[in-house]
């Protein structure tokens, strides 16, 4: 079972579930809880400082949605330097934002920097997987 666990407006467990997956996603505390078998997730960049370790003291497989310069901080190459590997999206992820469930007037789903999938115990036939 795979665990959306930053539950967000609900959108990704939905779009999950669409392509068959079987998903546990709820508005509750990722520090306080552990669900699935598999954490599939695009969690808040502002906190990954802290999503890192809990993501190493959980030791289950993963896949995240972070921006690529991630890569690079101290935390990550602590927590997980000889583990990771890394799928580069073919193109620019653009995010949607929402205030309150509402995409704000004139929001533009344009992002200006580049994110990876970083995956954990994931067994790609690579560390780093180019997507065409």
């Amino acid at each position: 079972m795979l665990w959306e666990a930053f539950y967000g407006d609900g959108t990704s467990a939905t779009h999950l579930q669409s392509l068959g997956f079987d998903v546990v996603s709820e508005d509750i505390d990722f520090f306080k809880h552990d669900l699935g078998d598999i954490i599939v997730t695009n969690p808040p960049f502002s906190i990954a400082k802290t999503i890192i370790p809990r993501l190493k003291e959980l030791d289950k497989p993963f896949i995240l949605i972070m921006p690529a310069s991630k890569i690079c901080t101290g935390y990550v190459r602590e927590s997980f330097k000889d583990t990771l590997q890394i799928i580069i999206p073919r193109k620019r992820i653009h995010f949607i934002k929402h205030v309150n469930g509402v995409v704000p007037e004139g929001w533009k789903d344009q992002c200006f920097f580049d994110c990876f999938y970083y995956c954990y115990k994931i067994n790609l036939p690579r560390d780093i997987v180019w997507l065409e």
